[in-house]
């Protein structure tokens, strides 16, 4: 759904991929609506067979479809792409994303929440990894030149689920900003009880961001002859970054309260109008 592997890192989307044609690369962080599809034909079939442990065939059409595509497109072109050739493949990636919402509409589904795409400048990974130089780190230790090219995506992004609302005047396509609330907790992490930004929990290497490409967090490796293992901070809680390519279970936490609140939906829309939300908060 867009969000790298916890098992890869940003070494990963370095190395390897310059032999791929730009259509293989763009697959990959693509939803698949085809097994949504083809989970309906199997489900009829247990029924006629008596089971009673699927759910009923209006699930299709009460449920709420959230997509976060885009993510793995960025990181993985831009070593070899670079920006200028990244932001080409934009409206490709917010097209098939167009494409995927009228899939899922014509199988049953009636409301998207579509996410943005994260600050990825400000990531610890990233800023490690990706080529930049001093005058692209903003006050905030972002690199700003990435964060530019993720917000044009954003507003790509944003005009075309303005298309396909009027394509698809009778589903609900909701825009959500999630970018904007994960900017401010890396710009001002202590105003939401954080204390790290732009450096990992969990990494190798202490200083400004403790991420090391080669050994990743819970990884071993053979640095300068020395035997060494990223391992994970004592106090998670005070950061925004896990790892330097995932956020924390605390900046999610926030997150999420931001996303069940509506508050950066666009058009507005009420999710516990509509859903049974209230039984999440138990979880977060």
């Amino acid at each position: 759904m867009g969000l790298p592997d916890k098992n890869l890192s940003p070494q990963t989307y370095v190395q390897g991929y310059r032999a791929r044609t730009r259509q293989a690369e763009m697959a990959y962080g693509l939803i698949q609506s085809r097994p949504f599809g083809s989970f309906r034909g199997p489900r009829a079939f247990c029924l006629g067979l008596g089971s009673t442990k699927l759910p009923p065939p209006d699930i299709f059409s009460k449920s709420l479809y959230t997509l976060y595509i885009g993510q793995n497109d960025f990181a993985f072109n831009v070593a070899s792409l670079e920006i200028d050739g990244v932001t080409e493949l934009f409206p490709q990636v917010v097209s098939q994303i167009a494409t995927t919402i009228k899939e899922l509409y014509g199988l049953g589904g009636g409301t998207f929440l579509v996410l943005n795409l994260a600050p990825l400048g400000c990531y610890p990974g990233f800023l490690v990894v990706w080529p930049h130089n001093c005058s692209d780190i903003d006050a905030f230790g972002c690199m700003m030149s990435y964060n530019n090219a993720v917000v044009d995506y954003n507003n790509m992004l944003k005009a075309a689920l303005t298309q396909t609302r009027q394509d698809l005047p009778h589903a609900n396509i909701i825009y959500v900003d999630t970018h904007s609330v994960l900017l401010d907790l890396f710009q001002h992490p202590t105003s939401r009880g954080l204390k790290y930004s732009t450096k990992a929990c969990c990494g190798y290497g202490g200083g400004a961001y403790n991420f090391d490409p080669r050994v990743i967090c819970g990884n071993s490796n053979v640095i300068n002859g020395k035997n060494v293992t990223a391992r994970a901070c004592s106090d998670p809680r005070n950061y925004v970054s896990w790892d330097g390519i995932h956020t924390t279970e605390a900046a999610n936490k926030l997150v999420a309260h931001a996303i069940l609140s509506g508050s950066y939906f666009d058009p507005p829309f009420s999710l516990h109008d509509h859903f049974f939300i209230s039984k999440l908060y138990r979880f977060i």
